[in-house]
């Protein structure tokens, strides 16, 4: 009977160990949390505060203007932002979607496979200014001028990755025995992946995309290093072009309080719409789940 009670007060011991580190563990997990959250909204409301008072219609209409101006806006920084993105992400996306298709598909268990990953997993870790250097030297020096083409190359650089590892991840959920029963049919390997599996990962590779066009477009120094800025309309890719990000950094640092305006009104916008984009991929990632 002694024998008995003994264990039972070793597993009630056991028992209430548990039940400390379980409690212990998460209260630190939601200090934690808290911490998080209490830096993010602080960061949050700073930005609506002080973006919301800079902004007007000026910011659409009007080119960036010079130091203590009465009038200026942000136009063609918002224009040459959005081209970069929008080609960066034209370029990068198919390279991506046909390398993870490649990784998942034909690469799985194959050395160039493995080190295809492992190159990949290299640039998506890879610091953006890192990135930028390497374009300036291949690209812009012996170009000798700073242009969007070099900017946009260098947001390829990221997109590339980003799109590459989404893409392979949601392949590798599609379920084998869709693409077996494919091949009962007699379907060939090509139309499998492009009827079958990647049609079932659409949304996956969708929001891979999304999260890829989120990240590439608050990036700054790539840009000072490729399409360094411009303060006025550029009219080629093949010359400096203003960015959004750019010209944030810019004004940011400046002792003019219009500039200073005009970088918080950009830094809005670009909260905003990463905000958005974001929101549309988590929607899209718990549609597809």
């Amino acid at each position: 009977m002694s024998e008995a009670t003994s264990l039972h007060t070793a597993r009630l011991a056991k028992h209430q160990y548990r039940k400390m580190v379980n409690v212990v563990a998460l209260v630190l997990s939601m200090a934690a949390m808290a911490f998080g959250l209490f830096w993010l909204t602080w960061i949050l409301i700073e930005t609506v505060r002080l973006g919301l008072g800079g902004l007007n219609l000026a910011i659409f209409t009007e080119m960036t203007p010079p130091p203590m101006a009465d009038t200026g806006g942000l136009l063609n920084a918002i224009v040459g932002s959005l081209v970069m993105v929008t080609l960066a992400t034209l370029l990068g996306t198919p390279i991506g979607v046909l390398a993870g298709i490649y990784l998942a598909e034909f690469g799985n268990k194959t050395k160039l496979g493995a080190l295809t990953r492992f190159i990949n997993d290299i640039l998506l870790s890879a610091p953006s200014i890192v990135i930028g250097l390497f374009i300036y030297s291949v690209v812009v020096a012996p170009m000798k001028a700073f242009s969007a083409y070099a900017g946009i190359l260098a947001l390829a650089l990221i997109v590339i990755p980003v799109v590459i590892r989404t893409t392979e991840n949601m392949l590798m959920l599609i379920p084998g025995s869709l693409r077996e029963a494919a091949y009962a049919l007699g379907a060939p390997k090509w139309k499998v992946i492009l009827s079958i599996t990647l049609k079932s990962a659409r949304a996956g590779v969708i929001t891979g995309v999304l999260l890829a066009v989120a990240r590439i477009s608050g990036e700054t120094a790539p840009l000072l290093f490729t399409a360094l800025s411009n303060q006025f309309w550029s009219s080629s890719l093949g010359e400096p072009t203003a960015s959004l990000p750019v010209t944030i950094f810019k004004f940011a640092l400046s002792p003019y309080e219009n500039w200073q305006k005009l970088a918080w009104a950009g830094v809005f916008l670009i909260t905003a719409g990463v905000l958005m984009l974001n929101i549309i991929a988590r929607v899209l990632f718990r549609n597809k789940s």
